[in-house]
């Protein structure tokens, strides 16, 4: 007689019957103090108490030449935009996002290993990493819609079975970053509570929430208690600027109606001791190409 596989207790729960606030059960900080890595030791504190940290610039601005070339490349090839990893706009058809895209291309597979980059997140997450997902987000003038408030670690744990708060996002500027055009904003200190959603997770969800979110949104009132106890931080920047923040940050970005663009490249690390598991609230995995199965470190 065979038993089933025991599950992985869940200590985040959402997408239930009401909304309900968690307190984090997981450190920010994973490694030991005094850890070697890139970030210095009075940031890493800032990022544990607001759980971002904004890096001026991490890469140079040849290099940014190269990505944003590589970036015009890939949202222009026919077959990359047929492929199901690239994302549309719904209003213009026009490229939204193309996932995976350290799979798809070579160049931003280099940039995935920089250890400027994959530095700080093993520092942060006190382990090896791997990728759980990556993206180019592409966010044209006139018209390029924004993505609503949610925490990135809702939808992870509830669509992708990642059991804890043990990832990091690592999201580089590949244009200027106005405080008009459409840019990150981040409830500094919300990562300390897990905001768990109201409402069940429609079948293949992924396919819409890509475009327009629907499951996983906080409501209005969660929202504005959070923004009130925490504030919200406006990122701007130059090109080859980088944030680096907590995957249970609540933060989100607005519609871009200003002629200048906001492309960025956005590498999500999950510490190779948090695989993900089975879903926590949604009837089936998402595609692999949103939330990697594949658990190889980078090295």
């Amino acid at each position: 007689m065979t038993t089933a596989p025991e599950r992985t207790a869940d200590a985040y729960p959402t997408r239930g019957a009401t909304e309900v606030a968690t307190p984090r059960l997981d450190p920010v900080v994973w490694s030991d103090p005094g850890a070697p890595g890139p970030i210095e030791p009075a940031d890493l504190s800032d990022y544990e108490r607001d759980g971002f940290l904004a890096v001026e610039q991490l890469i140079t601005p040849d290099e940014v030449a190269e990505y944003c070339a590589e970036l015009e490349r890939l949202i222009v090839d026919p077959e990359v935009r047929a492929d199901d990893r690239s994302i549309v706009e719904p209003k213009t058809q026009a490229v939204r996002s193309v996932f995976q895209v350290h799979r798809i291309s070579e160049v931003f597979a280099g940039l995935v290993r920089d250890p400027r980059v994959v530095g700080r997140a093993r520092q942060i997450l006190g382990s090896d990493v791997y990728v759980h997902q990556s993206r180019i987000n592409v966010k044209p003038g006139f018209g390029a819609t924004g993505f609503y408030w949610h925490s990135d670690f809702e939808t992870w744990h509830a669509e992708d079975g990642l059991a804890n708060m043990r990832t990091v996002s690592v999201s580089i500027a590949l244009t200027e970053n106005f405080d008009t055009n459409g840019g990150l904003m981040i409830m500094p200190g919300s990562h300390r509570t897990f905001l768990g959603c109201a409402g069940s997770t429609p079948e293949e969800n992924y396919k819409k929430s890509l475009q327009m979110q629907g499951a996983g949104i906080p409501s209005d009132e969660a929202l504005a208690s959070f923004a009130n106890k925490h504030g919200i931080k406006l990122f701007t920047g130059q090109a080859g600027s980088a944030t680096v923040f907590d995957c249970n940050c609540m933060h989100g970005s607005g519609d871009n109606i200003t002629p200048f663009p906001r492309s960025n490249v956005f590498i999500v690390f999950n510490s190779v001791e948090n695989e993900a598991v089975e879903p926590f609230a949604a009837p089936i995995r998402r595609p692999e190409y949103i939330g990697a199965r594949d658990f190889t470190p980078v090295r």
